[in-house]
This record gives C-alpha cells, structure tokens and sequence, in this order.
C-alpha cells in the first residue's frame, strides 16, 4: 500500500505558475510510472503528465505540452508537476498517481495509488 499527499495548489492569475509536490508514504518501484492527473468540475479525470520513474522518461498530454514539466525526486520520494503559464482552463483538482496497471500512462484507469488532491485555480 502506498500513500500518497499532494500539496502545492491554490489560485493564480492567468500566466502564472506553481509547483505541486506529492509525496509517497515509502519507496515506489524504480521500475514503473507516476503522473498527475486532473478533473475539473463536470468532466472526466485527465491525464496531465506521467513520468518513468526508472529512467526518467515523461509524457505529456498535447494540451500541456511546453508549459509544464513533471519531475521527481527519488531521495525524497517526491513527485513534482511545475506549472508555468497557467490558463483558467487548467483550474481543476489534481491528483497524484502511482503504480501502473494498464498500459496507457496517461489514462486514469492504468494507476492503482491515488491521493486526495490538491485545488488549483486560474483566473482570468
């Protein structure tokens, strides 16, 4: 079993950033994935961001591409999403994820480990 906490949102104007952190409760395998997913009110979880956590490898969902970046952070086992130009369409609750089980890594079915989120939202 693996918790998992994000922290880091809040609100923003449009064109500004932040970073979300989330930390798992214990080691996650070097051998699998994490990523960052969202919802916003009345619409499907989303795939934002996923990361390999063996390699370092990331996947990016097209509407995020080149404003945000994931990362982490073995040695602390953290996770980060920095979020730059941020747009009132990214106002949504983001969540954390771990531990692939499907094969589609930015799918919301694929991970078995989520957290309870954390808000972000942007103003116009």
């Amino acid at each position: 079993q693996v918790q998992l906490v994000e922290s880091g949102g809040g609100s923003v104007q449009a064109g500004g950033s932040l970073r979300l952190s989330c930390v798992a409760s214990r080691y996650t395998d070097n051998n699998n994935y994490m990523g960052w997913f969202r919802q916003a009110p009345g619409k499907e979880h989303e795939g934002v961001a996923a990361i390999y956590t063996g390699s370092g490898g990331t996947y990016y969902a097209d509407s995020v591409k080149g404003r945000f970046t994931i990362s982490q952070d073995n040695a602390k086992n953290t996770l980060y999403l920095q979020m730059n130009n941020l747009k009132p369409e990214d106002t949504a609750m983001y969540y954390c994820a771990a531990d692939l089980r499907g094969t589609r890594v930015l799918s919301p079915t694929s991970f078995r480990y989520w957290g309870q989120g954390t808000q972000v939202t942007v103003s116009s």
